[in-house]
C-alpha cells in the first residue's frame, strides 16, 4: 500500500515553502505508514483524475515544500491527475519508490537520477533502473566549497586537510569525489569527514574541519548561519576544470555564485550545479505528464509566489543537463515549443 504523508494545510505548506532550507541532508525519512496519517490532495475544490503521488524530500527541505505548493497550484487546474504530496528520502529513495510502485513522480537531482539510469556509482550495487525518466529540470543545486581558513583557495589546497564530504553514500559524497579527481586528488589525499550540512557547519566553526562540501540551492541556510560567527570562503573551481568535468560529466552545468550570497563574500565565485529534476513513472501516460507540465509552465508566476525557487523555473533551462530520454509526455510538450529532447 502506498504510503503517504500529505499536505493538508495550505497556508502550512505556504510557510514552509518560504523557510525551508535547500538540502534533502539532515531531514528525516517521514513517508508515514498506511493509516497514521491524513491523507488529502493539496490544493481546494474537489480531486479530479487519477491520483499522482509525489515523492518529494524530508518535511523541512525545500523539495517538499516546492511539492506542496505545485500541487496547491496546480491540482484545480488539472482535469487529468490531481497530485499527493508524500514526504520521503530525497533523491535516491524516490527513485526506490518510483521502481517498487509507491510513488508516480518526484524530484531529485539530475546527478542521481543519471546514476540510477546507468546502474553506477550510488546504484553500482544495484543496477541500472529502467522504470523513470525525466519531466523537467527545475532549479539548480550548487556545488559549494565552504572553508573558513585563508589558506585554501582551490581545490588543489584540499591536499592533506580534513574535509567534509556530506553523508557516506550521499549524492554529495560522489560530487566531491568527481571534483577532487578533476584535480588530480583522491579521498586517500584528504582525511574524509561524513556529515550532514548542519554537522559540518557545525565543525567549521569549532575548526575540527577544514573545508565541506555541500550540494544545495544558494544561500544555503547552514552557510548562512556559520558566516554570522565566522568569516567564510568559497572556494573556487577554475574554467579549466569545470570544463574537465562536463566532458566526463554532462549533468554538471557551470554557475556562478554572486557577490553577496553570504555575508562576508564579496566576490563571485565560479563553480557547478546539478539540478533538481522531476522525473515520472513510465507507467504514467503521456496525457497526465503533457498536462501537469504545460499547466505548471503556463501558472509559473502563481508558483514563484508560492515558492521562491519557481522564479527559477525557465522554459529554456528545463533539459539541461539532461542526456536520458524524456517520458513521452514531456517530449510532446518541449516539441510543441520548438525545444528538441531526446
Amino acid at each position: 500500500m502506498k504510503k503517504l504523508l500529505s499536505l493538508v494545510m495550505t497556508g502550512v505548506v505556504a510557510m514552509s515553502a518560504l523557510t525551508a532550507c535547500g538540502s534533502s541532508q539532515g531531514t528525516a525519512t517521514t513517508t508515514a505508514a498506511a493509516g497514521s496519517a491524513d491523507t488529502a490532495a493539496a490544493g481546494s475544490g474537489a480531486a479530479s483524475g487519477e491520483e499522482v503521488v509525489f515523492g518529494t524530500g524530508g518535511t523541512t527541505g525545500t523539495y517538499y515544500a516546492v511539492g506542496g505548493v505545485m500541487a496547491t497550484v496546480l491540482n484545480p487546474l488539472m482535469k487529468n491527475s490531481h497530485l499527493t504530496v508524500t514526504s520521503t528520502g530525497a533523491s535516491k529513495a524516490n527513485i526506490q519508490l518510483i521502481d517498487d510502485g509507491d510513488a508516480d513522480i518526484a524530484i531529485v537531482q539530475n546527478d542521481v537520477m543519471s546514476y540510477a539510469h546507468d546502474g553506477s556509482d550510488l546504484f553500482a550495487d544495484e543496477g541500472a533502473y529502467e522504470t523513470f525518466a525525466p519531466v523537467a529540470g527545475l532549479y539548480d543545486e550548487t556545488v559549494q566549497i565552504i572553508t573558513c581558513t585563508d589558506d585554501i583557495k582551490t581545490v588543489a589546497d584540499l591536499k592533506g586537510k580534513t574535509v567534509s564530504v556530506g553523508d557516506a553514500g550521499s549524492g554529495v559524497e560522489f560530487n566531491a569525489r568527481q571534483i577532487l579527481d578533476a584535480y588530480g586528488l583522491s579521498f586517500d589525499d584528504i582525511k574524509v569527514v561524513n556529515a550532514s550540512f548542519g554537522d559540518s557547519a557545525d565543525s567549521l566553526k569549532d575548526q575540527k574541519i577544514d573545508a565541506a562540501f555541500m550540494v544545495a540551492g544558494a544561500p544555503t541556510t547552514a552557510v548562512v548561519d556559520l558566516s554570522t560567527t565566522k568569516d567564510i570562503h568559497l572556494v573556487e573551481l577554475d574554467d579549466e576544470h569545470i570544463k574537465g568535468l562536463q566532458s566526463k560529466y554532462n549533468f554538471y552545468t557551470p554557475t556562478t555564485i554572486p557577490a553577496g550570497t553570504y555575508k562576508g563574500v564579496d566576490a563571485d565565485a565560479k563553480t557547478v550545479s546539478v539540478r533538481a529534476t522531476i522525473i515520472a513513472s513510465t507507467k504514467l501516460s503521456e496525457d497526465v505528464i503533457y498536462e501537469m507540465l504545460k499547466t505548471m509552465f503556463d501558472n509559473k508566476d502563481a508558483l514563484a509566489s508560492g515558492h521562491a525557487k519557481f522564479e527559477l523555473l525557465s522554459l529554456e533551462d528545463a533539459t539541461k543537463g539532461i542526456s536520458i530520454p524524456f517520458h513521452p509526455g514531456a517530449k510532446k510538450y518541449y516539441e510543441e515549443q520548438g525545444i528538441s529532447v531526446n
